[in-house]
Protein backbone atom coordinates (compact mmCIF):
# COMPACT_ATOMS: atom_id res chain seq x y z
CA UNK A 1 0.00 0.00 0.00
CA UNK A 2 1.38 3.40 -0.93
CA UNK A 3 1.48 6.31 1.46
CA UNK A 4 -1.13 8.08 -0.69
CA UNK A 5 -3.57 5.16 -0.52
CA UNK A 6 -3.31 5.02 3.25
CA UNK A 7 -6.00 6.90 5.15
CA UNK A 8 -4.98 8.68 8.31
CA UNK A 9 -6.51 7.59 11.58
CA UNK A 10 -8.71 10.31 13.07
CA UNK A 11 -7.38 12.26 16.02
CA UNK A 12 -9.46 11.26 19.05
CA UNK A 13 -9.26 13.06 22.43
CA UNK A 14 -11.77 12.28 25.19
CA UNK A 15 -13.76 10.27 22.65
CA UNK A 16 -14.17 13.34 20.42
CA UNK A 17 -13.09 13.03 16.78
CA UNK A 18 -11.15 16.27 16.44
CA UNK A 19 -10.98 16.01 12.66
CA UNK A 20 -14.80 16.01 12.51
CA UNK A 21 -15.06 18.78 15.14
CA UNK A 22 -12.64 21.05 13.26
CA UNK A 23 -14.49 20.29 9.99
CA UNK A 24 -17.75 21.35 11.70
CA UNK A 25 -16.08 24.55 12.94
CA UNK A 26 -14.75 25.30 9.44
CA UNK A 27 -18.19 24.70 7.94
CA UNK A 28 -19.86 27.00 10.50
CA UNK A 29 -17.31 29.73 9.70
CA UNK A 30 -18.68 29.79 6.13
CA UNK A 31 -21.81 31.57 7.35
CA UNK A 32 -25.27 31.17 8.82
CA UNK A 33 -26.52 28.84 6.09
CA UNK A 34 -23.94 26.27 7.21
CA UNK A 35 -24.13 27.04 10.94
CA UNK A 36 -27.88 27.01 11.63
CA UNK A 37 -29.45 24.07 13.42
CA UNK A 38 -33.12 23.48 14.16
CA UNK A 39 -34.37 21.27 16.98
CA UNK A 40 -37.93 20.00 17.49
CA UNK A 41 -39.58 17.86 20.13
CA UNK A 42 -43.26 16.89 20.16
CA UNK A 43 -44.70 15.98 23.55
CA UNK A 44 -48.00 14.13 24.00
CA UNK A 45 -49.94 13.49 27.15
CA UNK A 46 -49.91 9.83 28.22
CA UNK A 47 -52.43 10.07 31.09
CA UNK A 48 -52.23 11.37 34.65
CA UNK A 49 -49.01 13.44 34.84
CA UNK A 50 -47.13 11.30 32.29
CA UNK A 51 -46.02 12.56 28.91
CA UNK A 52 -43.82 11.31 26.11
CA UNK A 53 -41.51 13.53 24.12
CA UNK A 54 -40.71 12.34 20.60
CA UNK A 55 -37.63 13.34 18.68
CA UNK A 56 -37.82 12.70 14.93
CA UNK A 57 -34.67 14.50 13.83
CA UNK A 58 -32.98 17.85 13.52
CA UNK A 59 -31.62 20.12 10.79
CA UNK A 60 -28.05 21.27 10.31
CA UNK A 61 -26.96 23.56 7.49
CA UNK A 62 -30.39 23.15 5.87
CA UNK A 63 -30.12 19.34 5.82
CA UNK A 64 -32.55 17.13 7.73
CA UNK A 65 -30.93 14.42 9.88
CA UNK A 66 -33.33 11.71 11.06
CA UNK A 67 -33.08 10.63 14.71
CA UNK A 68 -35.74 8.75 16.64
CA UNK A 69 -35.89 8.96 20.42
CA UNK A 70 -38.62 8.86 23.04
CA UNK A 71 -38.27 10.56 26.40
CA UNK A 72 -40.81 9.55 29.04
CA UNK A 73 -41.66 12.06 31.75
CA UNK A 74 -43.70 11.79 34.96
CA UNK A 75 -44.01 13.44 38.35
CA UNK A 76 -43.29 12.04 41.81
CA UNK A 77 -46.28 10.57 43.66
CA UNK A 78 -46.15 13.59 45.98
CA UNK A 79 -46.89 15.85 42.99
CA UNK A 80 -49.72 13.75 41.58
CA UNK A 81 -47.67 11.39 39.44
CA UNK A 82 -46.73 7.74 39.46
CA UNK A 83 -42.98 8.29 39.93
CA UNK A 84 -42.18 6.12 36.89
CA UNK A 85 -39.87 8.62 35.17
CA UNK A 86 -37.87 11.75 35.90
CA UNK A 87 -40.00 14.89 36.02
CA UNK A 88 -39.72 17.99 33.78
CA UNK A 89 -37.45 19.80 36.26
CA UNK A 90 -35.07 16.84 36.42
CA UNK A 91 -35.01 16.70 32.61
CA UNK A 92 -34.31 20.45 32.48
CA UNK A 93 -31.39 20.16 34.90
CA UNK A 94 -30.13 17.01 33.15
CA UNK A 95 -30.27 18.81 29.79
CA UNK A 96 -28.33 21.76 31.23
CA UNK A 97 -25.70 19.45 32.74
CA UNK A 98 -25.42 17.31 29.60
CA UNK A 99 -24.98 20.34 27.35
CA UNK A 100 -22.25 21.75 29.57
CA UNK A 101 -20.62 18.31 29.77
CA UNK A 102 -20.28 18.27 25.98
CA UNK A 103 -18.72 21.72 26.22
CA UNK A 104 -16.15 20.70 28.81
CA UNK A 105 -15.21 17.53 26.92
CA UNK A 106 -14.87 19.33 23.58
CA UNK A 107 -13.02 22.34 25.05
CA UNK A 108 -10.56 19.97 26.75
CA UNK A 109 -10.17 17.89 23.57
CA UNK A 110 -9.28 20.83 21.33
CA UNK A 111 -6.63 21.85 23.87
CA UNK A 112 -5.24 18.30 24.02
CA UNK A 113 -6.30 17.85 27.63
CA UNK A 114 -7.23 14.28 28.53
CA UNK A 115 -10.04 14.00 31.06
CA UNK A 116 -10.08 11.41 33.84
CA UNK A 117 -13.45 12.41 35.27
CA UNK A 118 -16.12 15.07 34.94
CA UNK A 119 -19.25 15.55 37.05
CA UNK A 120 -21.71 18.43 37.14
CA UNK A 121 -24.20 18.66 40.00
CA UNK A 122 -27.00 21.24 39.67
CA UNK A 123 -29.74 22.10 42.11
CA UNK A 124 -32.38 24.74 42.69
CA UNK A 125 -35.59 25.41 44.58
CA UNK A 126 -39.11 25.90 43.28
CA UNK A 127 -41.77 27.22 45.63
CA UNK A 128 -44.97 25.31 44.82
CA UNK A 129 -47.09 28.34 45.78
CA UNK A 130 -46.07 29.88 42.45
CA UNK A 131 -46.64 26.73 40.37
CA UNK A 132 -50.01 26.06 42.02
CA UNK A 133 -51.17 29.66 41.57
CA UNK A 134 -51.57 30.18 45.32
CA UNK A 135 -49.49 33.36 45.52
CA UNK A 136 -48.97 35.47 42.37
CA UNK A 137 -45.95 37.15 44.02
CA UNK A 138 -44.11 33.81 44.12
CA UNK A 139 -42.29 32.88 40.87
CA UNK A 140 -43.52 29.69 39.21
CA UNK A 141 -39.98 28.44 38.57
CA UNK A 142 -36.40 28.74 39.68
CA UNK A 143 -35.05 32.07 40.86
CA UNK A 144 -31.53 30.66 40.83
CA UNK A 145 -29.71 27.46 40.05
CA UNK A 146 -26.39 26.45 41.57
CA UNK A 147 -23.99 24.02 40.01
CA UNK A 148 -20.65 22.51 40.88
CA UNK A 149 -18.26 21.16 38.25
CA UNK A 150 -15.82 18.50 39.41
CA UNK A 151 -13.19 17.95 36.75
CA UNK A 152 -9.96 15.98 36.70
CA UNK A 153 -7.45 15.55 33.92
CA UNK A 154 -3.97 16.45 32.77
CA UNK A 155 -4.75 20.16 32.45
CA UNK A 156 -3.58 22.89 34.81
CA UNK A 157 -5.89 24.82 37.14
CA UNK A 158 -5.49 27.80 34.83
CA UNK A 159 -6.46 25.76 31.76
CA UNK A 160 -9.53 24.36 33.53
CA UNK A 161 -10.52 27.88 34.64
CA UNK A 162 -10.23 29.06 31.01
CA UNK A 163 -12.31 26.08 29.85
CA UNK A 164 -14.92 26.81 32.54
CA UNK A 165 -15.27 30.38 31.25
CA UNK A 166 -15.45 29.15 27.64
CA UNK A 167 -18.22 26.67 28.49
CA UNK A 168 -20.29 29.36 30.20
CA UNK A 169 -19.81 31.59 27.16
CA UNK A 170 -20.68 28.95 24.53
CA UNK A 171 -23.03 26.33 26.03
CA UNK A 172 -26.45 26.63 24.37
CA UNK A 173 -28.32 25.36 27.43
CA UNK A 174 -26.31 27.55 29.82
CA UNK A 175 -27.46 30.45 27.63
CA UNK A 176 -31.04 29.15 27.41
CA UNK A 177 -31.36 28.83 31.18
CA UNK A 178 -29.41 31.96 32.17
CA UNK A 179 -30.88 34.41 29.63
CA UNK A 180 -34.40 35.42 28.73
CA UNK A 181 -35.44 33.42 25.66
CA UNK A 182 -38.44 34.65 23.71
CA UNK A 183 -41.26 32.11 23.64
CA UNK A 184 -43.81 32.39 20.85
CA UNK A 185 -46.88 30.43 22.01
CA UNK A 186 -49.72 29.35 19.73
CA UNK A 187 -52.84 27.62 21.06
CA UNK A 188 -54.78 25.33 18.72
CA UNK A 189 -58.05 24.03 20.18
CA UNK A 190 -59.36 21.00 18.30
Amino acid sequence: MTAQAKTAEPTIVNGINLDDLFALIDSAKQGAAHAKTNWRVTTTWQGQTRSRAQVEGFEIGGERVPRRFSIDIDEPCELGGTNRFANPQEHLLAALNACMTVGYVAQCAVRGITLESLEIETDGEIDLRGFLGIDPAVPAGYEKLSYVVRIKGNGTKEQFAEIHEAVMATSPNFYNVSQAVTLKPTLVVA
